[in-house]
């Protein structure tokens, strides 16, 4: 059993768990001690740490997984666009979010978008639901405004209605639905039924970036957490000979992990 002397916090025992050690692949009990493991082995080893105020689980046979944080990176879509989104994670209350918007709005010069690409839910919102396109309109008037909530729906103004060009004549598009009003008219939701296709290709529709500002993008990307260490191995794979065939916007995502901290990992990863 590999184990540390603190009395742990919680113990998880009668249970299945892979443990990725070659020598010992698998556990049946854990202890954890302010966040981290103290204990893998058996029932009758880790039971036996135990304290008076330890919580004990007893699993009953079941497997555990960890929680999966991160668990991928759209790479080449967060890095090219990442200094043109809004971020609304952990964002409390709608009401915040939405002077967020205002706020993003006054600074966003014509002819950009306004972005929120997913990242939330309406259910981290305290008024557990999703802004209406009334409310977007009022906000923003002249701006156009695209909102993804998870692969479901977009949210889409009247001005970003207008950039997108649809309109009463639009037919529906095969991949998604887009509702309308009474009068046939779209409303600004988009609908992923039967597939996320229609809100992508939508995004697809607004200004792209220069490519000197696509890299700034990407480096501003890494750093805020997008996972550099994880990239490198995906980069490799991806790309295993890629000098011929990065042009365009993947030479830009490579270039700035060349020219960021990662330099000696990522050109380890890609020769």
């Amino acid at each position: 059993m590999n184990t540390s002397a603190k009395t742990p916090d919680l113990i998880l025992h009668n249970g299945r768990f892979t443990t990725l050690n070659r020598a010992n692949p698998t556990a049946s009990a854990i202890a954890i001690k302010d966040g981290k493991f103290t204990a893998v082995g058996d029932n009758a080893d880790v039971m036996s740490l135990a304290g008076t105020a330890t919580k004990v689980i007893d699993l009953k046979g079941r497997s555990v997984l960890p929680g999966l944080i991160d668990n991928h990176t759209h790479v080449v879509r967060g890095g090219l666009n990442f200094n043109m989104e809004l971020r609304w994670d952990g964002v409390r209350s709608l009401a915040d979010a939405m002077n967020m918007l205002k706020r993003q709005v006054a600074i966003t010069p014509p002819p950009q978008w306004v972005r929120v690409v997913g990242g939330f839910t309406e259910h981290q919102f305290v008024e557990k639901r999703l802004p209406t396109i009334e409310e977007l309109n009022a906000v923003a008037p002249e701006t156009p405004v695209f909102i993804l909530h998870l692969y479901d729906r977009a949210l889409l103004n009247a001005a970003a209605l207008r950039v997108v060009g649809y309109t009463k004549d639009t037919p529906e598009p095969p991949g998604g639905q887009i509702m309308r009003d009474g009068d046939g008219n779209p409303t600004g939701l988009l609908l992923a039924k039967p597939n996320a296709s229609i809100l992508y290709a939508t995004l697809a529709k607004g200004p792209k970036l220069p490519f000197d500002y696509q890299l700034n993008s990407t480096r501003h990307f890494i750093a805020d957490g997008g996972g550099v260490l994880r990239l490198c191995e995906w980069l490799r794979r991806a790309w295993p000979r890629p000098r011929a065939r990065l042009v365009g916007q993947r030479a830009g995502v490579r270039r700035a992990f060349v020219l960021g901290r990662a330099r000696l990992r990522l050109l380890g990863g890609l020769t």
